[in-house]
């Protein structure tokens, strides 16, 4: 393997998916007070900066409070529509090809959003963003797995009213203490309905949640997974079935699970043969989206430009598009590889 480093912009405009962003974590602070000076809606925060001053969490937990917060400015269709326009725009600038969204329902029906409010908002944008940016995107709709798993049937009962809209489920909120298996009925009914199945595990909880999700829940795709690394039967598990992992190499920094991005394990990870793609998951709160955690991974982890672009790789083969699409995408990654040099 080359050893050459790939530039910070051969980075920003490789063709990539990104399969791991949590569209109410894209919501911007200056986008947020807009949309709260729209609604008359109070924040607790005077200002801007005050606000970006908060985004500094010790956990899961002490984050999602500030995102729960933060998505309850969200009212309108057009609400939904300007933040997921934004993510859209700023992921055409970053090389992304193909963005699998997760939306939370829950989030907003929890506060009396109607499903078709945000429905009509998203859905409109992923529209928009592929007339006006190129961007083919999904919605994968994911369950708050601290609600109960009845809230959850309950919600995908409302999301199947627009399954030409939805092309997965997903499960996310608080790990720790709310495994995967609490949610066996709920992801079985969604199989039936041909739905793709993603979860996350191993974030903050053990290499135990990864195969609930696996062998329970029936996970395609496994959201994180970093702790899989704990197991090596559960390594060799992923590995021999080339389950994809979708990681978020700075979220995982500002949530504590690794201290630094140097002794992030994601070098392991590959050197391994795991499946491993570089996400954003909430870009607004964590200090970057996909391209900036392309270029912070390559530079502290001193990785060469082929492991990046085998990255790239994996995460469009890791997508849900169709094969003949996901051909496409590879044939053009490919070429600006061939074309550009990492330069």
């Amino acid at each position: 393997m080359s050893n050459t480093m790939a530039s910070d912009s051969f980075l920003r405009h490789l063709p990539k998916a990104e399969l791991h962003v949590h569209i109410e974590g894209t919501l911007e602070p200056e986008l947020m007070f807009e949309i709260a000076a729209r609604n008359k809606a109070s924040l607790r925060y005077p200002d801007v900066d005050a606000l970006r001053a908060a985004y500094e969490f010790n956990s899961l937990q002490e984050f999602l409070d500030i995102y729960y917060e933060g998505a309850g400015v969200l009212r309108t269709p057009q609400d939904f529509y300007d933040m997921t326009l934004a993510y859209l725009r700023q992921a055409a600038d970053d090389g992304v090809r193909r963005a699998e969204i997760f939306f939370d329902p829950q989030t907003h029906t929890e506060r009396n959003i109607p499903f078709d409010v945000f429905m009509e908002g998203i859905h409109e944008a992923t529209l928009a963003g592929k007339r006006e940016f190129g961007v083919s995107s999904n919605l994968i709709m994911c369950f708050l797995r601290h609600l109960p798993p009845s809230a959850a049937m309950d919600t995908l009962k409302a999301g199947l009213l627009y399954r030409d809209k939805i092309i997965g489920v997903g499960l996310d909120s608080s790990e720790v203490g709310f495994p995967p298996s609490l949610f066996a009925e709920v992801f079985a009914r969604a199989g039936a309905e041909d739905l793709h199945l993603v979860a996350h595990a191993g974030e903050e909880g053990p290499p135990e949640y990864v195969w609930e999700a696996l062998d329970i829940l029936r996970v395609e795709r496994v959201d994180h997974g970093v702790r899989s690394l704990e197991d090596p039967a559960l390594v060799d598990r992923l590995v021999n079935d080339q389950i994809p992992l979708t990681v978020c190499p700075l979220s995982n920094v500002r949530l504590s699970g690794f201290s630094t991005l140097t002794e992030h394990t994601l070098p392991q990870m590959l050197e391994l043969g795991l499946k491993v793609s570089i996400n954003s998951d909430d870009p607004a709160y964590f200090g970057g989206y996909i391209a900036d955690n392309y270029v912070a991974t390559q530079s502290a982890l001193d990785l060469p430009g082929e492991s990046m672009v085998a990255i790239a790789r994996n995460s469009i083969e890791s997508s849900f598009l169709p094969q003949p699409d996901k051909a496409r995408l590879l044939t053009d990654l490919d070429s600006y590889v061939a074309a550009s040099e990492y330069v």
